[in-house]
């Protein structure tokens, strides 16, 4: 994939952070020139989640100081930009809209070409933000709050090989750590009191070993909650113990189940993107057991792992080398979209 030297506006809102990203595109190589994001964390911690009405209202007063702060930021004006890339799926529909339509509206005021952005290719894409790239044919585990997910990638095709059937690895993290009184967003939390403690708490590594690359995580979360019932009162050892427990099950079946995919389809390069990449202990596994089994490995830079406009503007800066333009009167979101069926 290669492109002329161009400027990348990227916008992301699928969820609870607005970002937007200015990127430089030279041939393969992308550059981030400003990357600018306004948490919700503040707004979701008084229910304990993401509430999709509220998310969308915090979109839509952060959105256009947003925009302004990253063009500043890159020294730039809008003219100066070449296209506009923007995730419309999947995601909340509410949330995916204040982005879209933003997108819309600058695209039709400046003649600016338009990209439709899938999120989790977005995700795949952000592995592409370290100076050494990945090689294709990939493999990548894709992890995030709505997502878990084997892909298969070749130079102009992505195919679907496996995924969560319920509650996805992010969503785990975040449910068992709210089960154990920890605040909003849980899986972090839970990452930071499982520091420096050697599980012992004996959970469940759901479809681990059954003969597809499936995932599920849906019996972890409901073996937490049996097992803080036969436990009402732990000591902070015993919590961090049980949060270290949790963490090493969720990371086995993870790394687990991408090395046996690996080692039937025989990638050149594995890949590792989404939210729960920046868990250090996925990172360090998944990298330990992927040289050792003889693949390159890939994962995402810290900083562009949780939802980015970095992402989603190097995922449009491939679908334009591609060909690919989406005229503004057609964009519309699609919050059920599946990459790679």
């Amino acid at each position: 994939m290669s492109t002329p030297h161009l400027t990348i506006l990227g916008i992301e809102t699928s969820c609870d952070d607005t970002s937007i990203a200015v990127l430089d595109v030279a041939g393969s190589r992308y550059s981030v020139r400003s990357m600018v994001t306004a948490s919700q964390v503040l707004a979701h911690r008084k229910t304990g989640g993401v509430v999709p009405e509220v998310a969308a209202r915090e979109h839509a007063a952060t959105i256009m100081p947003t925009l302004q702060a990253a063009l500043e930021k890159a020294s730039i004006k809008l003219n100066d930009v070449d296209a506009i890339a923007v995730t419309s799926g999947p995601g909340l529909a509410t949330a995916l809209l204040v982005g879209v339509e933003t997108a819309r509206a600058l695209a039709f005021a400046t003649g600016k070409t338009l990209i439709g952005v899938n999120h989790i290719s977005g995700h795949l894409a952000s592995c592409w933000l370290n100076d050494e790239q990945p090689q294709l044919p990939a493999l990548a585990l894709i992890v995030s709050g709505g997502h878990t997910e084997l892909l298969w990638i070749e130079k102009e095709k992505i195919k679907l090989i496996g995924k969560t059937r319920d509650d996805a690895a992010g969503e785990a993290f975040d449910k068992t750590a709210k089960l154990m009184g920890l605040p909003y967003p849980g899986g972090p939390e839970l990452s930071k009191l499982a520091q420096h403690v050697k599980p012992s708490i004996p959970l469940p590594r759901p479809m681990m070993k059954e003969a597809n690359f499936e995932f599920s995580f849906a019996g972890l979360k409901t073996a937490v909650a049996r097992y803080l019932e036969l436990h009402p009162r732990m000591s902070p050892r015993h919590k961090a113990d049980l949060a270290a427990s949790i963490q090493t099950a969720i990371v086995d079946v993870l790394v687990d189940k991408t090395i046996r995919a690996a080692k039937v389809k025989k990638p050149k390069s594995i890949l590792l993107g989404g939210g729960v990449a920046a868990n250090s202990v996925l990172r360090e596994r998944l990298s330990k057991d992927s040289v050792a089994a003889g693949f390159a490995f890939h994962v995402a830079p810290i900083q562009y792992t949780t939802d980015n406009g970095a992402m989603i503007a190097v995922a449009g800066a491939m679908e334009l080398a591609r060909g690919h333009r989406t005229p503004w009167q057609k964009l519309d979101v699609n919050p059920v979209w599946e990459l790679g069926r």
